[in-house]
């Protein structure tokens, strides 16, 4: 049932086109959601050579792994499984030799052909493995993500996931029997994480301890999104239901 708070135009009381609609977006979204965070793994979840996203995973993506160079981390990590093991043995040995470009074209260059080129060298925002500068600039020791990179994907992860979290909160202010001052709370709480979020890896790039932010930050607007999701989901589909059979042994108690 309705509070006399609740706004004229609520989700379990919306027309059956609009309430179509608003659940083609959230199911859409939750998806999309989803996806991001299988990426997250793909791509950053396998810095430190181990499955599963940590604190290490964080540090090593855009702090850098300063032991190593980028290309031995990636080599040991998230692309262990795109070479044998010999031949990964063999690069890393090249570049820690000092990645001389004598070696270059007779043996080095045939091997990141085979192994690497179908991606590097084909895909824009890659590293171009088919030249040998492009090797040799991530065969120096691995401080991260560029702030040029981390410029880019800070505002496009900014950009990309308010919009989400804007439409995401206005389907959500349309939900009944939460007090306002609750919902508005919940509805923030996306935006907040996320400035974290973004504001993290900043940091994280110059002290690594701040590694745990990124980790709280995705996981809170993640818990937030998800509550209102799951909450319209409900109000919409399956809290009518309930008020109309309540209302109907009601009359017939009356």
């Amino acid at each position: 049932m309705t509070n006399n708070n609740d706004h004229w135009l609520n989700l379990p009381g919306i027309s059956l086109p609009l309430r179509t609609l608003f659940t083609g977006y959230l199911l859409v979204t939750g998806l999309g959601l989803l996806m991001a965070g299988a990426q997250m793994q793909l791509t950053h979840g396998m810095a430190d050579g181990e499955w599963g996203f940590s604190i290490n995973d964080i540090v090593y993506s855009y702090y850098g792994n300063r032991g190593n160079s980028r290309l031995e981390a990636k080599l040991n990590g998230s692309m262990k499984d795109k070479a044998p093991v010999e031949v990964r043995t063999h690069m890393i040995q090249w570049v820690q030799d000092g990645a001389p470009e004598a070696l270059w074209e007779p043996e080095i260059k045939t091997l990141f052909t085979t192994h690497c080129t179908q991606c590097h060298g084909h895909i824009p925002g890659l590293p171009d493995f088919t030249q040998f500068q492009a090797v040799q600039q991530v065969s120096e020791i691995d401080k991260g993500t560029s702030v040029d990179t981390l410029t880019r994907f800070s505002h496009i992860h900014l950009f990309g996931m308010a919009f989400i979290f804007f439409f995401l909160g206005l389907i959500f202010s349309l939900a009944v029997g939460i007090r306002p001052w609750i919902k508005a709370t919940i509805i923030l709480f996306p935006f907040m994480f996320l400035i974290l979020d973004a504001l993290s890896w900043w940091l994280v790039k110059w002290y690594p301890n701040f590694a745990v932010l990124t980790i709280i930050a995705g996981m809170g607007w993640a818990m937030a999104s998800a509550f209102m999701l799951i909450s319209s989901l409900y109000q919409m589909w399956i809290l009518p239901f309930k008020q109309n059979s309540y209302d109907e042994n009601t009359w017939k108690r009356e």
